[in-house]
């Protein structure tokens, strides 16, 4: 199973400027963070930021916060809980036809079941162990397949990070580094953007 830049989107929890110098290994969090922007830039995967009690941890990093088509101010260490999963999702299609309550039940059609068109979220940030793995449980409940970009997540301590990435294989993510994500966003080295991205690899 390899990741499809077209059915992903990225999704970059609490980069924020307070936080940040506590994170262990925080400039080499951050650089793959812009990384992996950057790369879903190119390659038109579509960006989501979080930002948590902003008004007392600050604003994310602001080229993270500039990559993102919205960045979701949040109490919850969850942002599932408020309402990232929309975001997320597509609207949902409206019926078409007559009323088919009025059918018998043989004859109705099947409920469709709304299926986002881009399900594969690739999430990484910090807290790794609070909410960033809150948010990714969360969106694995929702039926999202999550993936986990390691080298762009981080916790005060390399102990409560790499609990978090047990427990989040565990759940069933995958876990995956900020190059195994561009290359397989890529596919092949004729990609039309394989040079720029490989220039922000190098």
């Amino acid at each position: 199973m390899l990741l499809d830049a077209t059915e992903s989107q990225l999704v970059l929890v609490d980069y924020q400027e307070r936080l940040m110098p506590a994170i262990h290994e925080g400039p080499a969090v951050l650089a793959n963070a812009r990384r992996l922007a950057e790369v879903a830039r190119i390659l038109d995967v579509p960006v989501w930021g979080t930002e948590q009690n902003p008004s007392r941890l600050g604003p994310n990093d602001a080229a993270l916060r500039a990559a993102c088509r919205k960045t979701l101010a949040k109490m919850h260490f969850s942002a599932a809980e408020e309402g990232l999963g929309e975001w997320l999702s597509p609207p949902a299609k409206p019926q078409q036809g007559g009323n088919a309550r009025s059918l018998p039940k043989h004859l109705q059609k099947p409920a469709q079941q709304a299926a986002p068109e881009r399900g594969t979220i690739v999430i990484a940030g910090c807290e790794a162990h609070v909410c960033l793995l809150q948010t990714a449980l969360d969106l694995i409940d929702d039926e999202f397949e999550v993936w986990v970009v390691t080298d762009a997540c981080g916790s005060r301590t390399e102990r409560n990070r790499d609990a978090a990435f047990d427990r989040l294989a565990g759940a069933g993510a995958e876990l995956v580094t900020t190059e195994m994500v561009a290359f397989e966003w890529l596919g092949s080295c004729e990609h039309p953007a394989f040079k720029d991205v490989l220039a922000l690899i190098k």
